[in-house]
């Protein structure tokens, strides 16, 4: 049985760089071990696996990482909402709306090209301290920024959001071989470039994903973050964080976050370039 696959970039300001996804299509009659082995075979951070849906209902989507499966992720959310669009569905809508393990995510489309998803409202957990937190990532105490806390965030998916004082902290940093950790956020109020506020590293060893290049679901727990200890003295924020440049895969993501009494609202955008496509033969 033959299904067609693509490979898209997400996140990618150019050519070669974003978070690379891969994408099946037509995927209703795949066991989870099937999509767990294809997963494996592609080797990036995420594989998604589009089991059917439409505009009016939503598109039915599975998310695995090499190792296991996902309830819900950033990129792989953008990537397979672009290609929907513009690609496979063939229709031109401004938004669509993907069921995830986490629920119905609505995705809309500027035309600047960006793509944007709103995310869960956020939920904070446990707290660690400095010397916690810069032993996970082989770094010194003094790399805390200890203005802030260090906090487990989740938008669907959980991190621990770490703040580092600078970009040279940052670059620093390295998960340790023996770390258990699903997820680490470490970011910095510096950027890579001009146009970028902040810059990130996000390490998952126990997903399988030692550094990834781009983590839109970790960038939503971020902006969450931002906005609920009012990091640029307010409790709303809208900026741009790079990612990917220490493995050479550059990244631009987009985010913006509002507390408000009744809501608190995260989205996270980014460009998708579509590179390659196939036929899978299982």
């Amino acid at each position: 049985m033959e299904r067609r696959f693509f490979i898209t970039e997400v996140f990618a300001e150019g050519t070669y760089s974003g978070n690379q996804l891969a994408t099946v299509i037509d995927c209703e009659g795949l066991s989870t071990d099937e999509m767990q082995k294809i997963a494996r075979a592609f080797n990036f951070a995420e594989t998604t696996f589009v089991m059917g849906g439409d505009e009016a209902s939503g598109f039915d989507v599975r998310i695995f990482t090499p190792q296991s499966e996902l309830p819900f992720a950033g990129h792989p959310t953008l990537g397979t909402s672009y290609l929907l669009r513009h690609h496979i569905v063939g229709f031109e809508t401004s938004k669509m709306t993907l069921n995830l393990g986490v629920g119905p995510i609505p995705v809309k489309f500027e035309e600047s090209g960006i793509v944007w998803m709103r995310q869960n409202p956020p939920s904070f957990g446990e707290t660690f301290s400095a010397s916690d937190a810069a032993g996970r990532m082989g770094l010194m105490d003094s790399a805390i920024d200890d203005r802030f806390p260090i906090q487990l965030v989740s938008t669907g998916l959980e991190f621990l959001v770490v703040p580092l004082k600078n970009l040279e902290c940052l670059r620093r940093a390295k998960p340790l071989p023996t770390t258990s950790d699903d997820g680490i956020l470490a970011f910095c109020g510096e950027g890579y470039q001009s146009e970028h506020q902040f810059a990130s590293r996000m390490f998952a060893p126990a997903l399988g994903v030692p550094e990834d290049a781009a983590t839109g679901s970790a960038t939503g727990c971020l902006a969450a973050f931002l906005a609920e200890y009012e990091y640029l003295g307010a409790p709303e924020v809208d900026a741009t964080v790079g990612q990917g440049y220490e493995i050479g895969r550059p990244s631009s993501l987009h985010f913006s976050a509002e507390k408000k009494p009744d809501e608190f609202l995260v989205e996270v955008g980014g460009k998708v370039n579509l590179v390659a496509e196939g036929v899978w033969r299982l």
